[in-house]
């Protein structure tokens, strides 16, 4: 073993976390704790909270704006679907129209016929379903002339019962619907020709 020869090996450690204060205060003061690709990853990671903070804010304007537009389209449903209703309790209210034409004719000629009285009793069920939904007619005759409620046809010389601008008689009788005209009542309005 006398050929081995004995290598000096001198070790540099390049580790910049290392504590050097001890052997160079001032290089301890200049350099940095942290190795340079711990840095870069940390500023990484700061971006990439930053973006995605970004994204939540986005994301949560998206999630606002879906929840407006769902609320006004539940809206338009619900416009909608009342707007079908109404159609579909105005065509109605054309039988309830005819039922009452058949009962005058009928009392005209035969007050006490029995099929006239079922007949009536029919007409008031079918007013009775239709209050059971909110409609219910528009009481006219010896009320003042209101336009929201009815429609002029025709003007007539006031009495001693039907006083000026009041209505004196209803060719074809109003509704309402809740607090809303469904159809407006087609009236005769007492009107002194001056």
């Amino acid at each position: 073993m006398a050929d081995e020869v004995d290598i000096p090996v001198k070790v540099i450690d390049r580790r910049r976390w290392r504590d050097d204060g001890e052997a160079n205060p001032a290089a301890a003061q200049q350099a940095p704790l942290k190795p340079t690709y711990v840095e870069e990853l940390e500023q990484r990671v700061a971006q990439a909270e930053k973006q995605a903070q970004e994204y939540i804010g986005k994301y949560r304007l998206a999630a606002q704006e879906f929840e407006d537009a769902r609320a006004r389209m539940r809206k338009e449903v619900a416009k909608d679907a009342e707007r079908s209703r109404r159609e579909v309790f105005a065509s109605l209210l054309d039988v309830v129209d005819n039922l009452d034409r058949a009962i005058d004719a009928s009392r005209a000629s035969n007050p006490n016929d029995p099929l006239l009285q079922g007949v009536d009793l029919v007409r008031q069920q079918f007013l009775s379903k239709l209050e059971g939904f909110g409609v219910k007619r528009i009481a006219s005759e010896g009320q003042p002339f209101d336009p929201q409620l009815h429609e002029a046809v025709t003007t007539v010389p006031p009495t001693a019962t039907v006083a000026d601008g009041h209505v004196a008689g209803t060719i074809r009788e109003g509704y309402l619907i809740r607090d809303e005209v469904l159809r407006p009542a087609l009236v005769a309005v007492a009107k002194s020709h001056a």
